[in-house]
């Protein structure tokens, strides 16, 4: 059950950040759960602990910010990995760069070009650049986490997607306003296409580029909404970050 572990976070406060909500919706019969994050806001990436070891959960995040005085306002898997949890692609975490940037085709999700990397900038305001653009002109990012497929390109579908498909999964994903100001998790509560899952955020949401996360280990956090999922041990991980209250 989604919810089942928590029971072992009970005592994380529930109280969101100011301007950070989670909430579930529904598009076209399918159930979704959207959560948000503003420009300026402690958004981090999280991937290893100071052992050096990968997190791999969210209890073990938790456990790392607790003595510094922080909690998690939520948090979702953000990006595909290795057998070894290292992250396929790039990722960067506070400035240092584990993985290198993937540009050509291959196989699964992933490789479905275009892809493309979701950006935190130093400022705080978020970007979601094609993987060749970022190759060719690389932002200033303070974490970054490569993925693919894009599934909102400029306000256009992935053009590989088909509405008639029906390999319907639970997928999670990431959209980012036009003016960089808010970046919106969303995770399917209900197994959904491709093309269904793209148009939810550019036709449910508003957002013109958004980037897939994954759909094999799709999972989320959110006291407020009392959910903690579970599975397999995770790779990079993002979470929205809030003093303790």
């Amino acid at each position: 059950m989604r919810r089942s572990l928590w029971a072992l976070l009970i005592a994380v406060t529930a109280t969101p950040a100011a301007g950070a909500s989670c909430r579930d919706q529904i598009f076209e019969d399918t159930r979704f759960t959207v959560c948000e994050a503003e420009a300026g806001q402690d958004l981090r990436l999280f991937l290893r602990g100071a052992d050096g070891q990968v997190y791999g959960s969210f209890t073990r995040i938790e456990s790392a910010l607790e003595p510094r005085g922080e909690r998690l306002v939520f948090a979702m898997n953000a990006g595909m990995f290795h057998l070894d949890r290292a992250p396929v692609g790039l990722y960067r975490e506070d400035g240092a760069t584990e993985g290198r940037l993937v540009t050509r085709a291959g196989p699964g999700n992933f490789g479905m070009l275009p892809n493309g990397v979701f950006c935190i900038h130093p400022d705080g305001d978020f970007a979601i650049v094609e993987s060749r653009q970022y190759d060719a002109a690389p932002p200033e990012c303070r974490y970054a986490t490569q993925s693919g497929p894009m599934l909102v390109i400029a306000g256009a579908l992935h053009p590989r997607f088909l509405p008639e498909s029906t390999s319907a999964h639970l997928r999670n994903g990431v959209g980012v306003s036009d003016d960089g100001q808010r970046a919106v998790f969303v995770i399917s509560d209900d197994p959904v296409t491709f093309h269904r899952f793209a148009r939810f955020f550019r036709d449910g949401l508003g957002m013109n580029q958004a980037l897939y996360l994954d759909g094999s280990v799709s999972r989320l956090y959110a006291p407020e909404l009392e959910r903690a999922d579970w599975g397999v041990p995770m790779g990079p991980v993002v979470g929205l970050v809030a003093p303790r209250e």
